[in-house]
């Protein structure tokens, strides 16, 4: 398949079968970036209503920075991974203090913020600036190889790479994406074709895992202060199971314990 043939069906599907989203419809690096870190392993639909809220709530960089964690971390309940909202404040805190509340528009700097990283980098760039990037992410993995590698598996990213680099639309590489995002979604309706990459890992089962037993005692404490105790009696965790959960909350700056009790930072 040629260049053109390939742009020709994306850019079609694209016109006739576009998702509208409030964060495609901004170009707040800001706001981008919560999106983007709010969609890392969630799913759109679920994404949409607490984008809205969160950035109702804290609508710039700055007010995110100065906003208490745990009010952070309320707000984000029912998305998962609280990592993410932590590194979300963490990015927030550091862009405040070190580049005056202005996002850093060169690829390394953004890719160094904390839980950044070069994928959602590059989305920022291109969708807040409209940056010729190259990205390659969980759908646009999905669309090429769905198309330029047939049966094929175990396909590395550096053989794909050079693909997404020849095929980028340079004058508009923002609707391109958007574009490769949304065909990626549709032709995992029938399939997914990225569990063909040399990269895929299948997402483990969150009932009855030990991130579920993590993310209730963190709601159970960012609600009030517990002791030990009291929590193990709510939850009924083994101790030492629930003693490794504290011990790594605390040491990763969601908890602190004071007087024999946790409390929420």
């Amino acid at each position: 398949m040629t260049t053109k043939e390939f742009q020709k069906i994306i850019r079609a599907h694209y016109k006739k079968h576009k998702r509208e989203f409030p964060w495609r419809k901004t170009r707040d690096p800001y706001r981008i970036l919560v999106s983007e870190i709010m969609l890392q392993q969630t799913q759109a639909h679920r994404v949409l209503p607490k984008y809205k809220s969160f950035v109702k709530k804290f609508p710039t960089v700055e007010a995110l920075a100065r906003g208490k964690l745990s009010v952070v971390l309320n707000e984000w309940q029912g998305l998962g991974y609280n990592r993410r909202a932590l590194y979300l404040k963490r990015t927030a805190e550091t862009i405040h203090k070190n580049f005056s509340g202005k996002f850093p528009k060169d690829f390394k700097t953004l890719s160094s913020l904390p839980g950044v990283g070069p994928v959602t980098a590059g989305d920022i760039m291109a969708f807040a600036w409209n940056a010729p990037v190259s990205v390659i992410e969980t759908n646009v993995r999905s669309v090429f190889i769905h198309f330029f590698f047939n049966d094929r598996k175990n396909i590395p990213d550096k053989k794909i790479i050079p693909l997404i680099e020849k095929t980028l639309d340079r004058k508009n590489p923002r609707e391109w994406y958007y574009a490769l995002f949304d065909y990626g979604v549709y032709i995992k309706k029938t399939g997914n074709p990225s569990r063909r990459s040399a990269h895929y890992v299948k997402q483990s089962r969150f009932e009855g895992s030990h991130r579920q037993k993590r993310a209730q005692v963190l709601k159970m404490i960012l609600n009030s202060s517990y002791t030990k105790a009291e929590i193990s009696k709510r939850l009924g965790y083994a101790p030492e199971i629930l003693s490794r959960i504290i011990f790594d909350l605390k040491k990763e700056g969601f908890i602190q314990a004071k007087n024999r009790r946790y409390h929420p930072l």
